[in-house]
């Protein structure tokens, strides 16, 4: 019995052996497999940025299962992202110089040849003017994928992709502006603060919290002090009243119709943009300048002689109505570029110093709200 006994533990310590070599055997190929995945995903997000630029759009087809209609979706929204960005920029005068990609892997999950990632891209874009000497300027766009990849004749192939892409447009609708030179204010104006609203520590605020996009602080996450509303309808109007009264940022006191209550969330008022929209008017907390389309906004005025969109501030808002004449998005002004481009932060998607009117179209609508000092 004894010696049955040792035997049976040889044979235990055995089995333990086999299961624990299997196991780490296992867990080395998916490790493996994990980050082969990785450098493919860089691989692609970074040879994306090079064709925004050098606009060799027929190198994207080779990640792509092109007879799928999933994955053909995928590829046509990224040629038509290309196609967007370029043709705004050749209407605006600007010629594109240069673009940067970063990417961070939030989860990974493999099942045989298929691949479900989700991950945020950390995107950098530079240009300058064609009609004026001035440094290279650069703009930030953050974005969250998710992606599905198949793995086909041993490579990795996009076969699904989604994310919200504040750079979606049709490049056919890309208003004009006069003698194709961008919008720009005067001169770059000073910023006062005045005794109710800090522009300063709103516009800090707005680009230490603009989340992914590439040049935003906090190591490129939001103010955990609020409730992420980016899958409750979006987040561009949380962000918006964080920067009007935050304490570290506007300091607008906070009332009874517009508040934020840490771990329940914010009023109506808070977080939804036509409410956003009317409280910040009505309660005298800001005032229209103008409303209309991009046309509308540019042109020289008897009121406006260099145009509505020269009279906003930095730590001013400006609002966006796609259609019903109902407030779409909201995004903060927080500088102007060395031309005097309006640069605007928002979430959902990031953005940080990005030309106002970068990812809308011929038909959209701007709401210059100018908010009292």
């Amino acid at each position: 019995m004894r010696a049955f006994g040792k035997m049976r533990w040889v044979y235990i310590l055995i089995f333990l052996v086999l299961f624990f070599s299997l196991t780490e055997k296992i867990d080395a190929n998916e490790n493996m497999e994990k980050k082969e995945i990785g450098e493919t995903l860089s691989h692609i997000f970074n040879q994306r940025a090079r064709i925004m630029i050098n606009q060799n759009i027929h190198e994207l087809e080779t990640h792509y299962l092109i007879n799928q209609q999933l994955s053909s979706n995928a590829y046509r929204n990224e040629k038509n992202r290309i196609n967007y960005v370029n043709e705004w920029a050749k209407k605006r005068s600007i010629r594109l110089v240069d673009a940067n990609s970063d990417i961070r892997l939030v989860r990974v999950n493999i099942r045989e040849n298929t691949a479900i990632v989700s991950l945020v891209q950390s995107f950098k874009l530079s240009y300058n003017y064609l009609n004026k000497i001035v440094p290279v300027q650069t703009l930030g766009v953050g974005t969250r994928h998710f992606i599905t990849l198949k793995k086909i004749d041993g490579k990795w192939m996009i076969y699904k992709e989604w994310y919200l892409d504040p750079l979606d447009e049709n490049p056919n609708k890309i208003a004009e502006t006069p003698n194709g030179i961008a919008p720009s204010a005067k001169a770059k104006p000073e910023i006062y603060n005045g005794k109710k609203y800090n522009r300063s520590r709103a516009i800090s605020y707005a680009n230490k919290y603009a989340g992914a996009a590439l040049g935003a602080g906090n190591n490129h996450r939001y103010n955990r002090n609020y409730l992420d509303y980016t899958g409750r309808g979006g987040d561009c109007t949380n962000f918006s009243s964080q920067v009007m009264g935050d304490a570290e940022a506007g300091g607008l006191p906070m009332t009874g119709a517009w508040r934020y209550i840490k771990g329940a969330g914010g009023s109506q008022s808070w977080v939804r943009t036509d409410s956003f929209s009317n409280y910040i008017l009505r309660s005298g907390y800001g005032e229209l300048v103008s409303k209309g389309d991009l046309h509308h906004i540019v042109t020289p005025t008897r009121k406006h002689p260099d145009g509505a969109i020269s009279h906003i501030q930095p730590g001013d808002l400006i609002g966006y109505i796609i259609e019903d004449n109902d407030v779409d998005h909201f995004s903060i002004v927080v500088d102007f570029d060395k031309y005097g481009y309006p640069l605007v932060n928002s979430h959902t998607a990031d953005r940080y110093r990005v030309p106002f009117d970068l990812g809308w179209d011929k038909n959209t609508k701007y709401v210059l709200i100018h908010i009292k000092d």
